[in-house]
């Protein structure tokens, strides 16, 4: 039986370190994108969200200033390609608050302990354990794994099913 250690290992060797989602690399220009981008992905397909982001680009330079200063109505214009626009404002907007509490700098939220980063991530309406370590890993810089449909699906693969609960799953892979 493959350990998590093994198939970590046979990944590493055979893929190499990964740098998808990095500010600059394709495809996202900035990390305000791939915050963006984490609560419109949420329950629809990458092809919506795409267009509300573009629109979004367009509208605010990605720029977590602008967005706040949208009305609501505006901003649901923008995002509405990427579908439950209704939840996702509000998301867009609270972290975008939270974001203002640090001055938008991403400096000082990257040297916050991962803990507290965490908390206060899902402390804002709209985000799961998902897109907290989602945003933890891509934008803040913290070692983390993120328990999605393709690692369970991977895992299952492999006959090395995870725990249903999210923090037991993560927390069994973390430890390997």
């Amino acid at each position: 039986m493959m350990t998590i250690e093994m198939l970590y290992q046979q990944m590493l060797t055979a893929m190499g370190p990964r740098h998808w989602l990095e500010a600059g690399v394709a495809p996202a220009e900035t990390p305000w994108e791939i915050l963006w981008g984490g609560i419109l992905v949420q329950n629809t397909n990458w092809r919506n969200v795409d267009y509300a982001l573009a629109n979004l680009k367009t509208a605010t330079a990605f720029e977590p200033e602008r967005l706040l200063a949208l009305s609501d109505a505006d901003l649901t214009t923008l995002v509405r390609p990427a579908g439950f626009y209704t939840r996702k404002v509000p998301t867009l907007k609270a972290l975008a608050g939270w974001c203002e509490q640090y001055n938008f700098d991403l400096t000082v939220m990257r040297a916050l302990p991962a803990e507290r980063l965490r908390h206060e991530l899902k402390l804002l309406r709209g985000i799961g354990d998902e897109t907290a370590d989602y945003f933890s890993m891509y934008v803040f810089h913290q070692p983390t794994i993120i328990i999605d449909t393709y690692l369970r699906r991977l895992f299952g693969w492999l006959n090395q099913p995870l725990p249903s609960n999210y923090l037991q799953a993560q927390q069994l892979v973390m430890r390997a």
